[in-house]
């Protein structure tokens, strides 16, 4: 059945045209799960409360993030597909899904998961289930770099260092406080000369230590760069860092902290697409995984490609 769009809750449908019972398909990363027997026991229950089918079960491997999986699962016909890993397991899952009409669900696991926590998705799995046999659905954006999906963030320069050099370990029971503490490590450091060009008009040249390119507020670590930005408005939001003494830098991550970052520490627009050029090479990410260092990235909106499991607000 067709999933129409509710006038009070524009882009989620009415619940009463959510099908009843839908075919689905669990993609896992086991690296990132604990008891994989639990997990699959709590699904399948909770399914089966819900008067849907016992789904299909799919694993990562090391040669395969699961994006072949997700496609196989798709193909099979199946219309939502749990994804129950970090954050580069749902951009495998969302490689597959982008332009098609299944829908993600993510659950919790592993140590990202920044998508879900911009959902306001639910911390267990149980209840991520429901949501998706409830729930509404939502179309959403993701970005794109090189051909490379991302639905949170992608950036240059000091947001990119910051996420190679801290520890996993560090990352999973420290949150924030990890990254701030690589952070630290960095702020003698020099701004570095950066141009960058704005939906195809003249390139603006900033000094900066950083440039992120974000889809949504919060960024890995529960960090709250922005306070408005939406992942379904249809545009990508450009943030330059650039503190330039201790005191801006200390002010920025106090805000940054608190959940109140003020506009005059950070400059930023919103844009369908962009083009960041450095003076030499400079490192890069996409959704907390590194990209091999380079003095450009290029990025763009695909709007509304994703339709995902959210809560009825």
């Amino acid at each position: 059945m067709d999933q129409v769009a509710s006038a009070d809750h524009p882009g989620v449908p009415d619940p009463r045209l959510l099908p009843s019972v839908s075919s689905s398909a669990v993609l896992v990363n086991p690296t990132k799960v604990a008891n994989l027997a639990s997990l699959r026991r709590t699904v399948s229950k909770t399914l089966a409360q819900e008067g849907w089918p016992e789904p299909r079960w799919l694993e990562t491997t090391a040669s395969d993030t699961g994006e072949r999986q997700a496609r196989h699962a798709i193909d099979s016909g199946d219309r939502v597909l749990f994804v129950c890993g970090g954050d580069g397991t749902v951009l495998a899952a969302v490689a597959a899904l982008a332009g098609s009409s299944a829908a993600l669900a993510v659950l919790p696991s592993g140590t990202g998961n920044v998508l879900a926590l911009n959902l306001g998705l639910p911390g267990d799995v149980a209840g991520g289930v429901r949501l998706a046999t409830r729930g509404g659905r939502l179309a959403i954006d993701i970005g794109e770099v090189d051909g490379r999906p991302f639905t949170v963030a992608a950036g240059i320069g000091l947001d990119a260092q910051m996420l190679a050099e801290t520890p996993h370990r560090a990352k999973n029971r420290l949150g924030w406080v990890a990254y701030a503490a690589t952070v630290l490590r960095h702020l003698a450091e020099p701004r570095f000369p950066v141009a960058v060009r704005l939906d195809g008009g003249e390139p603006i040249v900033r000094q900066v230590r950083s440039v992120v390119v974000a889809n949504v507020g919060r960024l890995p670590g529960g960090i709250k760069l922005l306070s408005d930005s939406r992942p379904d408005d249809g545009l990508l939001d450009v943030v330059l860092i650039a503190p330039h003494r201790l005191p801006d830098w200390l002010l920025l991550l106090a805000s940054l902290v608190a959940s109140s970052c003020k506009a005059s520490r950070l400059e930023s627009f919103q844009v369908r697409q962009v083009e960041i050029t450095t003076d030499q090479p400079r490192p890069r990410e996409i959704d907390g995984d590194t990209l091999p260092s380079g003095q450009t990235l290029n990025v763009r909106i695909r709007p509304g490609v994703l339709t995902v499991c959210v809560p009825l607000s």
